[in-house]
């Protein structure tokens, strides 16, 4: 029989990618100079050249070696070099054991909320956030608690999670640099949080748990990304170079468990049972060697920064409102209208394609991804300001 829960988690596709598909259908139409198609996370910088190389080399090996099953957590020389290239940057002393390779960044939470959760427990979400954490969470069989962050920074309100701890409560995930706002937590706030953690541990037989998502750690613009392993030791990290890399059509990424965190050898063996029951095992072979060689290619965020600039001058010359991103590739702007999804039904009109935040769990706002063609955003600003003007004249 026909599984009704999946059924409807098909019948229902996203809002981000029935935006994406409606913009595909529109540049059919009209051309796709005439489209300004800001929904998808998908890396217009081109991937190193540092990629292709690693790829010419492996495809001089034997087709066994090439294409063949590697271990369920990975290539043991690709694990090390994860663990060693973490060691380099934030003086940690990880191991092979540490890291398990996965299929991107989707399958290293999803695994990890299935690995730290039991039925009937709860996960809390920072609101804006990134819907699937939602799906995971519900198919793990937990509930879902969003708490909204601070409306003027977007940062983590400690006190907000604190008041939302309960004895069900099993983990939090944040996601810095952040997925939609483009805010970077800052060391204090990150050690507010742990602060909150640790108070409510000191009632528990088992910690909670930090899940930190971080496929956006490499694009940043002059500030500090903490390793938040270092704050907080019951932290487990879920990392992809979908974003760094600019491979998100190759997934690949990897859980990391810290050798510090205190229940890590409980923890490791739950994140592998989790990976076999949900499918995830043997991340692709080709690109675990790519990851093994380039571990420490430096991501092109020069591209991003010039995007980043480019619309947020125009779009505060026309009055829009915005949270300065200090990371990611998403502007995070106030909604000309209390209802987002009737601003970006508007927008339409213009051929401008941004999501509403309705669909990441907060009214009132639109989510621009801006790692697209510069000439892209450079030809949207009239559009831009005509939306503008037409809410300006109505008031």
């Amino acid at each position: 029989m026909v599984n009704d829960t999946m059924f409807a988690r098909g019948a229902e596709s996203s809002v981000i990618r029935e935006i994406f598909s409606y913009g595909l259908e529109r540049k059919a139409q009209i051309g796709a100079d005439k489209v300004f198609d800001y929904s998808l996370g998908n890396p217009s910088v081109p991937a190193p050249a540092a990629v292709r190389a690693s790829i010419e080399r492996s495809l001089q090996l034997p087709s066994d070696q090439l294409h063949g099953y590697t271990p369920a957590p990975g290539l043991p020389e690709v694990r090390a070099a994860v663990a060693e290239s973490l060691n380099r940057r934030f003086g940690t002393s990880y191991g092979m054991g540490d890291v398990f390779m996965t299929v991107g960044a989707a399958a290293s939470v999803s695994m990890t909320i299935h690995a730290l959760t039991n039925p009937g427990e709860e996960v809390i979400v920072i609101a804006p956030y990134f819907p699937e954490y939602a799906v995971w969470i519900e198919k793990a069989g937990a509930t879902c608690v969003e708490v909204l962050a601070d409306q003027g920074t977007f940062q983590v309100d400690a006190q907000a999670v604190a008041a939302a701890i309960t004895p069900r409560t099993a983990a939090v995930i944040i996601d810095s640099p952040n997925n939609p706002t483009g805010a970077v937590y800052t060391r204090e706030t990150l050690d507010a949080l742990a602060a909150v953690l640790s108070a409510a541990n000191a009632d528990r037989d088992e910690p909670i748990y930090l899940i930190s998502d971080e496929p956006y750690r490499e694009i940043v613009y002059g500030v500090e990304v903490p390793w938040v392993p270092s704050i907080y030791e019951s932290t487990v990290v879920c990392y992809s170079y979908s974003k760094s890399l600019s491979l998100p059509g190759e997934r690949v990424g990897w859980v990391l468990v810290p050798n510090t965190c205190p229940n890590a050898s409980r923890v490791m063996p739950a994140i592998a049972g989790a990976a076999r029951t949900l499918g995830f095992v043997c991340a692709p072979a080709l690109f675990q060697r790519v990851v093994a060689d380039c571990v420490d290619e430096p991501s092109d965020v020069a591209a991003y920064a010039r995007n980043r600039e480019v619309l947020t001058q125009a779009l505060s010359s026309y009055g829009y409102t915005y949270v300065e991103p200090d990371g990611a590739f998403y502007l995070w702007v106030k909604a000309l209208e209390d209802d987002a999804e009737a601003f970006c039904e508007r927008a339409k009109r213009y051929e401008l394609l941004p999501v509403p935040s309705n669909s990441f769990g907060v009214p009132g706002w639109f989510r621009l991804g801006y790692c697209i063609d510069y000439d892209v955003i450079v030809n949207s600003l009239p559009a831009w300001k005509q939306l503008a003007d037409d809410y300006h004249r109505e008031r």
